[in-house]
Formats: C-alpha cells, structure tokens, sequence
C-alpha cells in the first residue's frame, strides 16, 4: 500500500482468531523471548479512531485472556511522523514497540534496516494465513522470506455517473478504449465536467494502464532491480494514460497537477463523468453531490471482459526483531491480523480484508465492495519489494515522467527512459 492508500481509507473513514505459535523462524536480536510481561504495540491514528481503536481493544482482550500475566499497552501514532518514530525505534529497542503496523510499500525498507522478524515459519504454520490474497501475502514477502501479517488491503475502480450516462445514451465502458471515447463523449456534451477525472501525479491511477499492457515497474528481485518503465508495453501503456489529458477530456493545464485525491474530489463534487477511485473513497463521494448517482465498476482493460490489473494498497502488521517477547508478540500479531478482527475492522472502518473468503463475505453484506473485491480475484499488482521505492516514490520518478509527456516537454520515449534512469540510479544505491 502506499501510505496514502490508508491515508485516504482513514479520511474516507467508510471502515477474524487465537492462533497458537509453532516454532520460531529464529530468535530475537534481543537474546531473549520472554513469556510474561508487557507488549508494546504501535498502529496508526485514523481521522475518527474510535472506531478502529474499539475494534483494537477487543482483539487485545482476547489475546489477554488467553495469555495470562501478559499486557498490552497501544500508542495510536500520527503517519505524517511514522518515518522518523519507525526509524528511532530500530536504532533503540529499549524504546521500541514489539508490534507495528506499516504501509505495505514500506515492507523492503525496513526489512533492509534490520528491523522486522522473520515469522516466515510461524506464518506458514498458522491456519488462517492458508487464505490470505497472494498480493497482500507478496507485501510482507522479501525474498522468499515473510516479515508480518496483511492487515488490510485497498484497489481502485471506475466510478462513474449514472445519470449522465443515461441522458447522453452512452453505455459503461468494456475497455480502455471505450473509456477514452466515453470521456471525450462526456466533455464534448458537457463542456463543465470532465469526461474521466485523471490526475499526471496519480501514480496508481495510471499504472492499471501500463499494466494491463503487458508493462511493468521493474524486473528482478532483492537489490538486483532493474526498471522497465521504458519497454515497449509500458510505453504503450504510457501513451494510452497520457492521451487522456487535453482540450478533449482533462485539460492539461488543470489535471497535469492533479493527484488522486484530487480526482476522486471533482468526481464526488459533480465536476466529473468518471473517475478512478478506491473502496476507500466511498464514503467521501457518498457524503458529496453525486450521492445517488453513481456506481462501480472494475476498470476495465484491453479487452473485452477483462480487468485492468490495480495497485493492491494496504497495510500490514509486523514483529519487530529487537523484541523480547518474540512469541507473545507473533501471538498478538496474529490476533490482531486475524479473520475476526479484519471483518470488524471492515465493519468499523471499511478496510478490506486480506483473507479471500472473508473478502467474499464481506461482499455480499455491502453490495457498494463488489466491484473492488472482482478487481481484487482478477489480479492485483504490487511495487517492487525493493527499500528503493520509497525513494522512487518520494522522488516523484512517475508524476514528473507522465508530466513531462502531458506538457509535451519530452516524449513518451525520452520520458520514460529518464525515470528507468532515474530508478536504476535509485535501486543501484540499496544495492
């Protein structure tokens, strides 16, 4: 997940179980695991926490109950400072926690500072992770090896306005190329709204684009990445996204900026026919103009009938290696990642489970996850498990490249082939 990912789910504000632990893939950098004593855990502060945090209680009463002589103490930690806290706690386990929960692209990074336990053994041995969506499974995987629990998960699909659709008799789009045609068609009929929200600093609204061309990020694994930002599938898919910006649908001027945020916003303001959104962004455009309006479906890609591939966002929870306590905390990871809990995280915050048959639950009783949940069973994309990515990312590698096509600064060539530059100068330095 990126970070915004959660970020988003937590302002959208929308929104399972003991396992026993098998033996350890290895022991703490601390020496010791202690039976009794006190677990610290750190997880991130939504918007409006209470919610998660009653959901949070019930899952540490459970594991208490079943650990005697155990407590748990849970600081509720702000994202925009993550980075700095993550990073003192490595550098200090006297004051580090023993559980975490972290953005899922952050999984390599701290991986590669020495922080996160290797639980491959016991995540192996545990029942329910038997069920876990392979992508959210690959977010805690650095090569071969597992690092914590997928805690929840988040996809992008299309919105889209019924009403408009109807009065303009145009049908839902099947494929990329509909959907450009249907934006056009949109803006041309009406000048105020833009056909299909896009946004030139929406990475992961782009990349289903890229993707479902055959294009990738980069190839490899490890420190041994190599971008491929620059092939000729993900020049295609480049093209594809970059022509949707202009006097026909977005104009430039407006949208080159844009992030997803911003897209998902004109839409739930009525400024947009279609736009690309998360399950996260539901109740933001239930509570704006088009309440009543609107529906969903998977983006569609090349073909007829298929899904465009999306980013699978999400957090995860992780043990970290300095702990003291190594099996009470894989204990309470597990408790705090279990099928229980993710289907009232899901009821209390609208996070998406991991697991495949809770998802598939959760789906029948909220009819509005559906398409999110198709997209999902259809193949979700990650990012490189490199601890690059978050320089990658950070550096704004991807915005600057689909800028640089939209302001017609540089072609879709010389473009793309400065930011596979740029991420091989990034993956060669964590090398």
């Amino acid at each position: 997940m990126k970070l915004s990912v959660r970020t988003a789910a937590a302002v959208a504000a929308l929104a399972v179980a003991t396992a026993c632990a098998p033996q350890t893939s290895g022991g703490s950098s601390s020496g010791k695991d202690e039976k009794t004593g006190t677990l610290r855990v750190w997880l991130f502060q939504e918007v409006d926490n209470a919610p998660k945090q009653k959901v949070v209680d019930a899952a540490v009463a459970a594991f208490k109950k079943t650990h005697k002589g155990t407590e748990v103490t849970v600081e509720y930690i702000p994202v925009e400072t993550r980075a700095q806290r993550v990073k003192a706690a490595f550098n200090d386990p006297k004051s580090a926690p023993d559980v975490i929960e972290y953005g899922n692209t952050d999984t390599a990074g701290y991986v590669k500072d020495g922080g996160l336990a290797d639980i491959t053994k016991e995540f192996n041995g545990w029942s329910e992770a038997k069920d876990t969506d392979p992508t959210a499974r690959q977010s805690v995987t650095v090569d071969g090896k597992i690092y914590g629990a997928p805690y929840f998960v988040g996809v992008r699909a299309l919105y889209y306005r019924t009403d408009v659709l109807k009065d303009l008799d145009l049908e839902v789009p099947k494929t990329q190329d509909e959907l450009a045609e249907t934006a056009r068609k949109i803006h041309a009929a009406r000048p105020d709204l833009y056909g299909l929200a896009v946004g030139g600093a929406y990475t992961y609204g782009a990349m289903p684009f890229i993707w479902s061309r055959g294009g990738e990020l980069a190839e490899g694994k490890g420190g041994s990445y190599s971008s491929t930002i620059d092939s000729a599938q993900a020049q295609k898919g480049i093209k594809a996204y970059t022509s949707l910006f202009g006097s026909a649908n977005c104009p430039a001027a407006k949208c080159a900026g844009m992030g997803g945020n911003d897209t998902v916003t004109a839409f739930a303001s009525g400024k947009a026919g279609m736009a690309i959104g998360g399950d996260f962004s539901h109740a933001a455009i239930e509570a704006g103009k088009v309440k009543g309006k609107y529906a969903v479906v998977p983006l569609p890609g090349v073909k007829p009938g298929s899904v465009a591939p999306a980013f699978a966002g999400g957090n995860n929870i992780g043990v970290l290696k300095s702990t003291s306590h190594r099996t009470l905390a894989v204990d309470l990871m597990k408790q705090l990642a279990s099928k229980k809990t993710q289907g009232a995280l899901f009821e209390a915050m609208g996070f998406l489970p991991t697991y495949t048959d809770v998802r598939q639950q959760v789906a029948t009783e909220e009819p509005f996850v559906e398409p999110f949940v198709k997209t999902l069973a259809s193949g979700a994309k990650f990012v490189p498990a490199s601890p690059a990515w978050a320089q990658i990312d950070a550096s704004l590698v991807l915005p600057t490249m689909f800028q640089e096509v939209i302001s017609g600064k540089k072609d879709v060539a010389a473009a793309s082939k400065d930011a596979a530059e740029k991420m091989n100068d990034a993956f060669s330095s964590v090398g």
